[in-house]
């Protein structure tokens, strides 16, 4: 597949330089100052060329609209191991991360925000909705076109760490799904898949498969970006399971003639949220600018950079724009396959979990 995008060109900068990461904030750190005041946004690592424009977009519009500058600082790194960073006292006014569970768990563990914090903006406080795709080298030599061409003999996959990197646990839900389906028969089974006869016999068979899957996995990187450059800029592995905004950026700043994307057959609705750190913005001052920052990314104008970094909008205007840009794709939801994100997390990824099993079972046969 290669993308159809206007504005799509070929930049000759290596991937690591091209999408350096953002300097972090540590805790206490000043907010205003005599340039205005700032504001430490933690996100997750696909983010940030997305933010580098919008922080822009943004300062505009606050200044325009209020006559104050604000600068907006970031900090990139996995989902979870940024979710951890700030239960552990880094001082971010927002996040905005790749998952539910990692702003619930910053309620649940440190209480610096409420337990209703989904319900503050629009479609569950997610701006944009992503699905995990298949990054290949371009002739796509090893044919790989669907989740069960990823265990072939000989491939080696690239995915970050589920246990640090809230992209990699999209891509595992997806594929557990994936062959979920492929046992029921259909992908409307996975409307609600614990009624389907077979449920069980499917379910162990889905287990046989990621773990088959993870014994092609040479590496895990923390972070949805390191994965990246570790197929991109080191050569390593021959798929990547990348954020489909991630594949695109890399077709963007690569050209098309060295990668390819590959839409599975099916594939996981990923819906990253945001949400204000409402200790932090109180004991900083900051409560209002922060919830507007959030509410502009809904904007018309959010929305539009949101569809330019390769994002799928949530915006009904821009669904054209969207249904131009994005190829369709049979996705399922968290709920619907795992009954959310806080079952999907306790099954799967806390310690001793069914990750944590197949992995240790994966690495002792030798992987592949």
């Amino acid at each position: 597949m290669r993308p159809n995008f206007s504005r799509l060109t070929v930049i000759p900068l290596l991937l690591a330089a091209a999408l350096a990461g953002a300097c972090s904030e540590q805790p206490g750190e000043r907010t205003k100052s005599a340039e205005g005041v700032a504001l430490l946004n933690v996100s997750y690592d696909p983010t940030r060329e997305l933010y580098e424009e919008y922080n822009a977009a943004f300062a505009a519009h606050w200044q325009e609209t209020t006559g104050q500058r604000v600068t907006v600082r970031m900090s990139h790194g996995g989902s979870g191991k940024q979710a951890r960073a700030v239960i552990d006292g880094l001082a971010a006014d927002i996040v905005t991360l790749a998952l539910a569970y990692d702003i619930d768990a910053i309620h649940e563990r440190a209480n610096l925000l409420p337990a209703s914090w989904q319900t503050r903006l629009p479609g569950n406080s997610c701006p944009y909705t992503s699905t995990i795709v298949f990054l290949v080298r371009a002739g796509n030599p090893h044919g790989v076109r669907d989740w069960g061409d990823l265990i072939k003999p000989g491939i080696q996959v690239i995915t970050p760490n589920p246990k640090t990197s809230g992209g990699a646990r999209w891509s595992y839900l997806a594929a557990w799904g994936w062959a979920l389906a492929r046992e029921l028969g259909t992908a409307e089974a996975l409307q609600n898949p614990s009624a389907a006869p077979g449920f069980a016999a499917a379910q162990q068979e889905a287990r046989r498969f990621v773990s088959a899957l993870y014994g092609h996995v040479p590496v895990l990187d923390s972070g949805a970006r390191g994965a990246t450059n570790t197929f991109v800029q080191n050569g390593i592995g021959d798929v990547l399971l990348a954020w489909e905004n991630e594949a695109l950026l890399v077709i963007e700043k690569l050209g098309a003639g060295k990668f390819e994307i590959v839409m599975p057959s099916i594939s996981i609705l990923a819906e990253p949220p945001v949400a204000v750190i409402d200790h932090n913005v109180d004991r900083k001052g900051t409560r209002k600018l922060a919830e507007e920052y959030l509410a502009y990314l809904f904007s018309a104008r959010g929305q539009e950079l949101v569809a330019r970094h390769y994002f799928r909008p949530r915006s009904a205007e821009l669904a054209s724009v969207a249904a131009r840009r994005f190829p369709p794709v049979t996705t399922f939801t968290v709920a619907a396959v795992f009954g959310g994100w806080t079952q999907a997390q306790a099954a799967h990824f806390d310690d001793g979990a069914v990750f944590d099993q197949i992995y240790a079972t994966s690495k002792a046969a030798g992987g592949s």
